[in-house]
């Protein structure tokens, strides 16, 4: 499969309604998964959790992280990143960034039902982490082959059996 561009991979990233699911570890090193909000700008994704969520409290106690942003519909562009998460604002500093939630919120409802559900939610602590692609220790993009583009050998090499050709 193609891999993304970084241009391609910035575009896909800055998408409205493009859902993360972020993959953190339980103090008994099971994972948890959750879909969340997310915004990418300067190199990096921010992400809120609110002070009670458990994925937060995963975070606390350790940053380790995998990211998974992807889409349905062709060509599928998914962009996976694994590394570690940064508190950049923690609970209590909300008025510090207030403005960045809005602008996440903004990106997955419209403006007027953003603004009310920042309003609405706005009592409810949170904490603002980032994790800076350069920093990452992995981020890897892939898409289908688009119009003009080779159908075949749509598969990374490590899956084909010895012997395949096209």
């Amino acid at each position: 499969m193609p891999n993304l561009s970084d241009a391609e991979r910035d575009a896909f990233l800055a998408e409205r309604s493009v859902l993360m699911r972020i993959a953190v570890v339980r103090a008994d090193g099971s994972p948890l998964v959750t879909p969340i909000w997310f915004i990418h700008r300067d190199g990096a994704i921010y992400f809120t959790p609110r002070e009670k969520s458990e994925w937060f409290a995963c975070l606390r106690r350790d940053p380790r992280v995998a990211l998974c942003i992807d889409e349905q519909p062709h060509p599928y562009r998914k962009v996976l990143i694994e590394g570690r998460a940064e508190l950049v604002h923690d609970v209590g500093e909300d008025d510090a960034w207030r403005d960045l939630y809005r602008e996440i919120a903004c990106r997955y409802v419209p403006d007027e039902q953003a603004n009310a559900y920042v309003d609405n939610t706005i009592k409810q602590p949170r904490g603002l982490y980032r994790v800076v692609l350069a920093d990452a220790s992995k981020v890897r993009s892939w898409r289908m082959p688009v119009e003009g583009e080779p159908a075949m050998g749509i598969w990374h090499d490590r899956y084909y059996t010895p012997g395949t050709s096209f």
